[in-house]
Order: C-alpha cells, then structure tokens, then sequence
C-alpha cells in the first residue's frame, strides 16, 4: 500500500509550531490533491493546509487542539484507494505521544520520578506538550491541577504552565482572571492597529497583576477568542517595551478628494478594482520614509536595525472585529496603480479568511485607518518590532481660510488629522513631527491634473 506522509509546512520565518483547530477529512474519505485537508493555527494566522497528495485519509497523528512542530507528519494519504488503517512508526517518545489522542484517557507517563496522565484530577485534557514541560520541570499533577488554564474547557496551555513556572516557588500563584468585560468591538481595538504576531517566552499578561473583576447581576462573561488573546499580549508587550510618543498634523486633501472623485470611474473601467482613498495615502507614507528613512528601522538591544525596503503593513478589520496587518511588500517599487491593487487584494484575503502566513509577515511601517470608524485622530499602538505606526482620521468637510493673491476668504475644504505613534528611544520628537508633517505636505500637494 503507497502510503503519503503529509507534514506541517514551514509557515514562515519565526513560526515552529501550530495548533490543530479542526480536520476537514475524517479517516476513510477521499482527498484530492490539493484539497483542504486541516485547519491550524498559529500564533500569527489561521490557515487551512491543502492535501500534497490524493487518495484516502488512513491516519490522523494529531487530534484537534494540539500541538504540531514544523515538520511533524500530521497525516497519512493512502494513494492506492485502501482506507485501512495503519499501523504507527516507530517514533521518538516525544512524537509518539502528540500523536496521542484524547480518547485514550488516563493513559500513565511517567519520567524522573514524576507521573502524569493525560487528563487531570478534574478530567481536563493535558497536551502531549504541556506534559512535556511539566516532566522536564519536574512538575506534579497536582500542581498542574492547581493551574487555572486558558485553554478550551479550562484545559492548561503552554503559556500557563510557563508562566505558573515563572512564579513558582514565589509562594504566587499565576491564575487566569476571568473578567467580566463587553466585547471588543473593532472601531476600539482600531487605534491599536494590532497584528496577531507573538513569539516565544512567558506571556507578558500573565506576568501583570490584573485587577480581579467579579460580575454583578446580568453581566455576561466573553471569553476573549484565540486571536483577541494575542493582540492584547502583543498590545501590553508593545506599551512595555518602547516609551510611545504621538505627533498631530492636520492635512488638507481636497485636491485627492475630487481627484479620485473624477478618476475612480475610469480606473475601474480600466483596472476592474475599485480605487479608493487608501492607496494614495499609502503612496504618500512610501514617499514620506525615502525622505526620513530613520523612521523605516527596528531596534535589536543597542542595534538600529535600517531596512532596505519599503513593507506597509495596513491594518484591516476582520468579520469577528479582530484586526490583522497583511503586508504591501516593497512598496517603494510600485506606482499607483500597483499599490492599489495590493490593497484591495490583501483586504479581499482578509475578509475572507485567505491570507497567507508570508502576507503578514515582514512589515516595518504601518498605517491604520481609524477615519473607517468615524474617528477623527487616534493614538495608535507601534506594531513590533517597528518603531512608528501612522493613524488616518476621517475625512471632514471644514470651513477654512484659503489664501489667494486677491485676498483671504472663507471655503470649504477636505481636512483630515495624521496622527503618529513612534518609538522615543529611537525617533525623537524633531524626526517624528518632521515625518508626518512630510506626509501632509505630499497629501496637500496631490497634483489634480495626474494621469492613471
């Protein structure tokens, strides 16, 4: 029998690791070649992977919610028709036993010393993963038990067994507060502009004393989603680490308003693509950064790290109100047209639950529209490791006073506010108002006689 190990891709640079979320073949049904076969999650995107191979689904090594390294077989394809299940490899104790599944409850493993089932004295589920920590770290079940999980059902992820182990022996304990809090709505969490990017190590919300919130009479309690959990780890990890400053300029863009008014028609004829406001500030931004290319860095230790090229992140509201950064890479070599192409393709993926691990990856400036929401300014949240994120207000029609040689009257004009967040330990004040007041200027001198 031709048996097809299917394994978990590389699925970018920082990635090792990814969660099973649901399988979509069961054991016995056919797979075409390239048809989705799971759906995993990591800590920056969710993702559906195709099958490499066609033929029958015979083996499942790893069961929903757990825990797959990059490279791990996940699967077996038979590719001679034959649905018979088959028998395991042989593998490395700690592959055999992700390969577990949760049916085989109360299974005993034990290593120096310590013993451990796969399920607790509360008949939560213990990963394969979360054991093997605990085993290292010579950690009892009974103190796995005393751990208030994160996870699905209460169960205890990594991010709580590490983090219980950065307080252990400190007499504290590191509980998860359920806190009764209103849903998120996206026009908040907007000014944060928030990537689902995270990396590594103990959570830093775990580490900060929260206040414990007890719910009166008729509240409801949401839990936050899987990717609400990481923009708000990445959120207090960005306030943590960079001392955050914010500079106000106030733009004129009449001329880009009836610009685009005159032109959208024609460049949708032309291109099939709607062309919206985005793209031109974008173009702005790009020009603005060859103009201040200090502002284009990442900061590692006591290294400024300057980057050679252009990637805009655009922060873009998902349906469930989350947002996600997807990434114009190289958006320096594009002209407009090109931009606004990128843009109405990345916020289609978005939408759509379609973007790629590689199209949020990479970014080093982003730009978030808070003028979506009805917002006027805003104080966003840098995007790490960037140093700088640029908020666009709502456009406004204001009363203004409009210089002529034949003298001063009043108009109405297009206003909107540019609000830039940047990094003090590495943009001061003099280089991140010079930045944003860059980027008006390019904004006020849009050329209303411009070809497509």
């Amino acid at each position: 029998m031709a048996q097809i190990e299917i394994r978990l891709p590389k699925m970018g640079e920082s990635v090792t690791e990814a969660t099973i979320t649901n399988w979509l073949k069961e054991v016995g049904d056919t797979v075409a070649m390239d048809e989705p076969l799971v759906e995993v999650a990591t800590d920056k995107v969710d993702n559906e992977l195709p099958s490499e191979a066609a033929g029958v689904l015979v083996q499942k090594l790893f069961e929903k919610d757990q825990v797959a390294q990059v490279g791990d077989v996940i699967a077996i394809i038979s590719t001679d028709g034959d649905a018979a299940p088959v028998a395991p490899k042989a593998e490395p104790a700690a592959t055999a036993a992700v390969a577990d599944t949760v049916s085989q409850a109360q299974a005993v493993v034990s290593n120096g010393g310590v013993t451990l089932e796969k399920s607790s004295g509360d008949g939560k589920f213990i990963s394969p993963l979360v054991r093997s920590i605990a085993q290292k770290e010579n950690i009892s079940m009974s103190e796995i038990d005393a751990i208030s999980g994160t996870g699905m059902g209460g169960r205890v992820t990594k991010k709580d067994i590490l983090s219980y182990l950065d307080t252990r022996g400190t007499g504290e304990a590191a509980p998860a507060v359920t806190q009764a809090k209103p849903a998120v709505s996206a026009p908040a969490a907007s000014n944060g502009a928030a990537p689902a990017v995270v990396s590594g190590g103990s959570s830093f919300l775990s580490n900060i004393k929260e206040p414990v919130v007890m719910p009166m009479a008729g509240d409801e309690i949401i839990e936050m989603d899987r990717m609400r959990k990481l923009i708000a780890e990445h959120m207090v990890m960005s306030k943590h680490v960079s001392p955050h400053v914010t500079s106000f300029v106030e733009a004129d863009v009449t001329n880009i308003v009836n610009w685009r008014n005159k032109m959208k028609k024609e460049f949708e004829k032309r291109e099939g693509e709607n062309l919206t406001f985005t793209p031109i500030f974008m173009e702005a931004v790009v020009k603005a950064i060859k103009d201040f290319p200090m502002i284009n860095v990442s900061l590692s230790g006591n290294q400024i790290i300057k980057r050679k090229d252009i990637n805009i992140g655009m922060a873009t509201a998902l349906p469930s109100g989350n947002l996600i950064v997807p990434v114009i890479k190289q958006a320096d070599r594009m002209n407009l047209t090109g931009i606004a192409k990128s843009v109405n393709e990345l916020a289609r993926n978005a939408r759509d639950n379609k973007l790629k691990p590689e199209d949020i990856q990479g970014g080093t400036y982003t730009v978030t529209n808070v003028g979506t929401f009805g917002n006027v300014m805003g104080t966003p949240i840098i995007n790490q490791p960037q140093v700088a994120i640029l908020a666009l207000g709502a456009i406004r029609k204001m009363p203004a006073v409009i210089e002529t040689p034949e003298g001063d009257f009043i108009g109405i004009r297009h206003k909107m506010f540019l609000s830039h967040s940047y990094d003090h330990r590495v943009v001061d004040g003099s280089l991140g108002g010079q930045f944003v007041r860059r980027v008006a200027d390019y904004l006020e001198q849009f050329d209303v006689n411009r070809e497509l």
